[in-house]
């Protein structure tokens, strides 16, 4: 499959994040978009290291040189489940004190 189905589909996933982040006041939702650029990113690691690997197994097959992208995406991934755990407990934190989650609600909370 040509790499540039794995970008048009990348693409249109960080894209629709963005939109989410940006238009939504719900924190889950906004929560899950942050989570959907993610993995858009992690798409195009995996995609662009198996690329990078078949061009170098296409010259050495004898080499395990290309996956490191694919070694990065794991790390990306733990990182990502701690991310998930705090920001859902800030979330929970926040329904709990104020009984929404409402973003907006967390510029009142200045004052």
């Amino acid at each position: 499959m040509p790499i540039q189905y794995y970008i048009y589909l990348a693409l249109a996933l960080f894209c629709i994040g963005i939109v989410g982040v940006l238009t939504r006041r719900n924190a889950i939702i906004v929560f899950m978009c942050i989570e959907l650029m993610l993995n858009a990113v992690n798409l195009l690691l995996v995609a662009f290291s198996q690329m990078h690997q078949n061009a170098v197994y296409a010259t050495n097959k004898v080499t395990s040189a290309g996956i490191e992208g694919q070694l990065f995406v794991f790390f990306i991934m733990v990182v990502a489940a701690a991310e998930v755990s705090v920001g859902l407990a800030i979330i929970v934190m926040l329904y709990r004190n104020t009984r929404s989650v409402d973003i907006n609600f967390l510029n009142r909370l200045k004052n």
